[in-house]
């Protein structure tokens, strides 16, 4: 059984890993929908985001134990960002995103984590903070930005993020119900406001984005808003 899905990747050989909220965290299928495999038991407390990079290793955002953890195609573990039940002091009370104070380092409940096509790490975080970080591949914290509020370059709840070819990095910042878009470095490029609690973020072969809202519907936008 799915129960809820929180999300969901495609391989370079077009198969689909489902990250459910179920006894069965990943669980994966053919194109067609024929079930192949599951794994994750045991691993997760509450899966939010997956994303699958060129080398199709799954990355999936964990934001009740506030970590990003990658893992090869067959579910074996090969990297771990944050520590177990370690959260930074963001003021958040746990339940409403309302508490949060100040921006902190990582992580205070992280929803997604994606690798860039020139193969930095960006984590959108969260729902206990109100930043973007970016690391290396490895693991390396490399730096940060955002802190909370409604003003240009600040988030509430900033749910996914995506980055193209050029090097611009798309953030649904959920709860201020708008797109922000930045450079590598966290500068602000412009805001698209005209989104319904964006949720989730895909870029298809750098020249749509499909957005998922929270209003029932998929957006689908080019790159330039």
């Amino acid at each position: 059984p799915f129960t809820d899905v929180a999300g969901v990747g495609v391989d370079s050989r077009d198969q689909v890993y489902v990250f459910t909220r179920s006894p069965h965290p990943v669980i994966v299928f053919d194109k067609d929908g024929n079930f192949i495999r599951s794994w994750g038991e045991g691993i997760f407390t509450r899966p939010h985001g997956v994303f699958i990079d060129k080398d199709d290793s799954i990355w999936c955002t964990d934001d009740m134990d506030h970590k990003v953890r990658k893992f090869d195609p067959n579910g074996n573990l090969l990297l771990t960002i944050g520590s177990q039940n370690v959260y930074s002091d963001t003021g958040y009370d746990g339940r409403d995103i309302r508490s949060i104070k100040r921006a902190a380092a990582p992580f205070n409940r992280p929803t997604k984590a994606v690798v860039s096509q020139t193969g930095e790490l960006y984590v959108s975080d969260g729902y206990g903070n109100a930043r973007v970080h970016k690391f290396t591949k490895d693991g390396k914290h490399l730096l940060s930005w955002g802190t909370p509020g409604i003003g240009p370059g600040q988030f509430i709840l900033p749910h996914c993020v995506a980055v193209d070819k050029h090097g611009k990095v798309y953030v649904a910042d959920r709860e201020n119900r708008r797109i922000q878009v930045f450079d590598t470095e966290g500068k602000l490029i412009t805001i698209w406001s005209n989104v319904e609690r964006p949720t989730d973020i895909v870029l298809v072969e750098d020249i749509y984005l499909f957005i998922a809202e929270l209003s029932h519907r998929v957006s689908v936008w080019d790159l330039d808003g």
